[in-house]
């Protein structure tokens, strides 16, 4: 895993080109069966990868922490709201919640998290593969590939398929 993580950065920006093409297209056109397609690629993949060996996504980058996850959270803590934001959130440039410093505090050195039963809606969502609409997140698609293995694995398969009709 290691060494797929290492080469991922630059697999990434080697089908950057490409990939603003393939969803540039997908955007103007989606495909009728896009969503199911995204499904059976995002299931197809989930059994083949196991999050646990890469965590990559919490050692890289952090969630967006909404309203909701904060005050889940909190509670799990046994925290006030601000008690928790103060101690782990601070606020971007986008005026969002999000992590004081990555890696994640709340990822154990097993690959585990911490909350995931309470974890933010950002994480219990990435990488978004399997969201309907997909066409509509081309960007952050973008972004994600440079940091999952698995939604880089999704894309290149998507395109196999999408362009192979």
């Amino acid at each position: 895993m290691e060494q797929i993580l290492k080469q991922l950065p630059q697999k990434a920006r080697e089908a950057e080109a490409e990939n603003k093409r393939f969803f540039t297209k997908l955007k103007k056109k989606p495909p009728k069966h896009l969503d199911t397609l995204m499904q059976e690629l995002h299931e197809e993949e989930f059994q083949k990868t196991d999050c646990l060996d890469c965590a990559n996504c919490c050692k890289t980058t952090g969630p967006l922490f909404t309203d909701k996850d904060i005050e889940r959270i909190s509670k799990h803590f046994r925290m006030k709201p601000q008690q928790f934001i103060s101690t782990y959130l601070r606020i971007d440039e986008d005026k969002d919640y999000v992590l004081q410093s990555v890696p994640c505090n709340f990822l154990g050195a097993d690959n585990y998290c911490s909350i995931y039963d309470v974890r933010p809606k950002a994480c219990r969502e990435f990488p978004h593969t399997e969201r309907k609409k997909f066409q509509q997140i081309s960007n952050l698609t973008m972004k994600n590939v440079a940091i999952c293995p698995a939604a880089f694995n999704i894309v290149e398969e998507m395109k196999r398929r999408v362009n192979s009709k």
